[in-house]
């Protein structure tokens, strides 16, 4: 039962390390890829995101200026009328000089193997940098290769000091876990109809 619980505990760590190893570059040395994937991270009560996402989205601006990225995908939560992590994540790269037919919204990204697999299957994304934290790009990589895009990242390290980073940081062993369930079980997230936006994006 011990070496299960090890088994259990450090396996799916194991596996994301695995999967994301010579994977993770810098926004000037990450491999051009046609889509950024940028992953939702919260807004504070006016609706603006909140540092981790601003920093994420910092990024993204970076890769789309430097002609790494053609198309942003932002990925976030609008479960609620007035919670909507896509439009505010839009709202910030137009802002930042990112043109808005550049800049595609997921409005049911719920989680990071939502995200992946709403990219591939709904938006059809087959390649991708990813866009995150540091401590996030192991598990985001792992979830979004297991579906099948051929997936770059980078990471953002300058909230580093702010008080919530340990606590993300170390929860990331149990998100692990939960990414391992949710590729063996096969769970499916909200999917619904294909949808071409990445596609005229990309074509325009």
């Amino acid at each position: 039962m011990a070496g299960l619980g090890v088994l259990v505990g450090i396996g799916p760590t194991a596996y994301a390390l695995a999967a994301s190893a010579g994977r993770v570059s810098s926004p000037a040395d990450v491999p051009a890829r046609p889509v950024a994937i940028v992953f939702g991270a919260g807004l504070d009560s006016s609706g603006t995101p909140m540092p981790f996402l601003s920093a994420r989205l910092d990024l993204a601006v970076l890769l789309y200026q430097g002609g790494t990225a053609k198309v942003i995908l932002v990925s976030g939560d609008n479960r609620s009328s007035d919670y909507n992590e896509p439009d505010a994540m839009r709202s910030y790269l137009v802002s930042a000089g990112v043109p808005a037919d550049r800049i595609v919204a997921d409005y049911a990204g719920r989680d990071t193997h939502s995200t992946c697999v709403r990219a591939k299957r709904i938006f059809g994304v087959d390649a991708a940098i990813l866009v995150s934290q540091t401590y996030h790009l192991p598990r985001a990589l792992a979830a979004c290769r297991s579906v099948g895009i051929d997936a770059w990242a980078v990471g953002d390290a300058s909230v580093s000091s702010s008080p919530e980073w340990p606590g993300y940081v170390a929860r990331e062993a149990g998100a692990n876990i939960k990414l391992a369930w949710d590729l063996l079980s096969r769970r499916e997230p909200v999917l619904g109809s294909p949808e071409s936006g990445v596609r005229d994006a990309l074509a325009k």
